[in-house]
């Protein structure tokens, strides 16, 4: 067994490099994408035909990603071996008729996304990113990385009950950000500085998909820089980890010999039920593979083989143990940051990981040479859930949920170990490796 893995922390400063690149699904995908280009992948257009040739390909849809590596003589009806996870964190996205004010404050209109721990996103300085959709149909990314928004928070002396009642958010009244002074709300006035940002004609941007984030880069934390910081970890933290381990697994030597075809699958809304087109309720894995499988002469009898001897690693965020909140944790399961990935284990399948699973999952983590951990929920909790179950009820593929423990899920920031990150990486790799 090696004693280091084959990612190191370098894996890590890359991670924050990803992190700080992707204010929102969209990004995280075109991120993912150039990495993979880099590896050789090219991308394959859905309403195109597809062909039998080997090598890797991927297919962007809005803010997911599926990509695959087709080993030289692979055979229809060869298994898959895939990584899920999703781009999509919570956060502030902008309404359809986003321009708001009051008091001589210009705002912007926001709608809550997923299930963010709000008083986290107060007196931050944000900025705002997101897709646009011209007239010509087209889309364009922006990203306007620098303080632009802020949610300012009631000061102290105009709430004394906080102290003793603890702080209390209106979804509606508290949560919407202020940009500028005015006395006049302007409609349309955000759309036509998105479109200034972009350089664009005024009235081009016919559609947008905009949500603001934090622009404080992600940073290294603690006394010997052995914590790492920063915002969508929950699940950015995966989707770069699996990109790395499918495009070393694809440039390796010796890639053609593979005995599955490796294959990453980001999926977008896990965190408000996976129900759409790009998420992981959705048919777009489904189509993608069963393609694959007919572009090499397949039948649905070969679809049905390889479905069958398909396993996937559903790689999410967990719960690192919190030493102020120990009590809420299961007592025997406390995952603790630096010590590898988590297995996550649920007997009532909100995760979908059974004992054949996880010895899948040991057996990747043996031939990495990285450790892993268990967890599981205290029973008087409740338990989350990812998109490990939605995977194996949809497509019928053994599935198997693992992680990288973190503290202050849902936060604007996150924590985790520096030494996880490249650990689970390495568990992914060896476990595309078949």
């Amino acid at each position: 067994m090696r004693t280091r893995p084959r990612f190191d922390r370098g894996h890590t400063d890359d991670l924050m490099s990803f992190l700080a690149a992707s204010p929102s699904p969209y990004h995280a995908v075109a991120s993912a994408a150039e990495r993979l280009e880099k590896a050789g992948f090219r991308q394959v257009e859905e309403t195109d035909a597809w062909d039998a040739s080997s090598g890797g390909k991927y297919v962007l849809r809005g803010g997911a990603i599926i990509a695959w590596f087709v080993p030289e003589g692979a055979r229809a009806h060869t298994p898959f071996r895939i990584v899920g996870a999703h781009t999509d964190s919570p956060n502030l996205r902008v309404k359809p008729l986003p321009d708001a004010g009051a008091h001589g404050w210009r705002q912007v209109a926001v709608e809550i996304y997923g299930g963010p721990l709000l008083n986290s996103w107060l007196d931050r300085d944000l900025g705002l990113a997101g897709r646009l959709t011209l007239r010509d149909g087209s889309t364009r990314l922006v990203n306007v990385d620098r303080p632009l928004l802020r949610v300012p928070q009631l000061a102290i002396h105009m709430d004394r009950s906080v102290p003793t009642d603890g702080l209390k958010l209106d979804k509606q009244k508290h949560m919407q950000p202020i940009w500028g002074l005015g006395d006049d709300v302007r409609e349309g006035d955000l759309i036509r500085f998105v479109e200034e940002e972009c350089d664009l004609a005024p009235g081009e941007v016919t559609g947008w998909d905009l949500m603001t984030h934090s622009v404080e880069p992600p940073a290294y934390l603690g006394r010997d820089r052995e914590l790492l910081a920063g915002p969508r970890m929950d699940n950015l933290l995966s989707v770069h980890a699996g990109t790395a381990a499918l495009a070393a697994v694809a440039t390796a030597s010796g890639a053609d010999a593979l005995p599955y075809v490796p294959v990453l699958a980001a999926f977008d809304h896990e965190e408000n039920g996976s129900q759409s087109d790009t998420g992981a309720d959705g048919p777009l894995l489904g189509g993608v593979l069963e393609r694959s499988v007919f572009a090499r002469g397949g039948s649905y009898e070969d679809k049905a083989r390889a479905f069958a001897g398909t396993v996937c690693l559903s790689s999410d965020t967990g719960h690192a143990v919190h030493p102020n909140y120990a009590e809420r944790h299961d007592p025997t399961h406390h995952p603790r940051a630096n010590r590898g990935p988590i297995l996550k284990v649920n007997v009532n399948n909100r995760y979908a990981t059974d004992g054949a699973g996880r010895a899948v999952f040991a057996a990747a983590c043996e031939k990495a040479g990285v450790p892993f951990q268990s967890f599981v929920s205290n029973n008087a909790m409740p338990c989350g859930t990812t998109i490990g179950p939605i995977t194996a009820a949809r497509h019928g593929i053994k599935t198997v949920d693992i992680g990288v423990a973190i503290l202050s899920m849902h936060s604007v920031r996150e924590l985790c170990g520096v030494d996880d990150p490249p650990m689970l990486a390495d568990a992914l790799r060896a476990f595309l490796e078949g």
